[in-house]
């Protein structure tokens, strides 16, 4: 059989395979990877990655390119789409860090035409100090790839996977993505996990420590 040859820097299916190879939590049918599965994830990655990095300098050129009249309507536009690059950049394979440098570049520079249209308008400065402080912490979450993946559109998480993927993430990506979800879905999540780990055999300790995370998550 041939050995498997995972990426350094793994796109989202791959990474997915990764979460469940040799993995109690999930079914046992999905935890032995084949080369043939790791094949078509890095293909499928790989595709992903150039269409997205030709999106990428097409919306550059669009941004740096803006007049300096250019409506706000535009121009919230253009902002708008350099946060969904910079989430986009956050599952895709491969070290993305440079790309995402440059879009938060590209938004600093947005972001000062947008404060130029706001004048001294106290309201519309707070608003706009808010927003630069709610994408600063989303910034920080999506350096988890487990983040990332859960806001995929098209996440490869299915909902019956949810909870085997939280429940084999770090403690530090769990922290994370456990801040997607409001206290009911964490309660539901909490109790699924118990049972969870009551039909799984030889289900792991560390398995067991997220659980208790998330249940004390629902209690605060």
């Amino acid at each position: 059989m041939s050995s498997l040859r995972f990426s350094t820097f793994p796109g989202k299916r791959e990474r997915h395979l990764l979460r469940k190879q040799h993995n109690p939590l999930f079914p046992e049918p999905q935890r032995t990877i084949t080369p043939a599965q790791l094949e078509q994830a890095q293909r499928l990655d790989h595709e992903e990655l150039v269409e997205f990095i030709s999106s990428f300098r097409a919306l550059v050129h669009e941004a740096t390119q803006l007049p300096e009249n250019a409506g706000s309507e535009r121009i919230l536009a253009i902002k708008e789409r350099l946060d969904q690059t910079y989430e986009q950049a956050a599952r895709m394979a491969d070290d993305q860090h440079e790309i995402q440098q440059g879009v938060e570049k590209l938004v600093a520079v947005v972001m000062q035409a947008v404060r130029k249209g706001a004048g001294s308008d106290p309201l519309a400065l707070q608003e706009l100090a808010d927003e630069e402080a709610a994408r600063s912490t989303h910034y920080a979450l999506l350096a988890y790839p487990l983040v990332a993946d859960l806001l995929d559109p098209d996440s490869v998480i299915s909902e019956q996977e949810l909870l085997p993927s939280l429940l084999s993430a770090s403690p530090e990506a769990l922290r994370a993505a456990r801040s997607l979800f409001d206290p009911a879905q964490l309660a539901a999540l909490a109790e699924a996990g118990r049972t969870l780990l009551e039909e799984t055999a030889n289900a792991p300790d560390e398995a067991r420590a997220r659980l208790r995370e998330l249940s004390r998550q629902r209690d605060n």
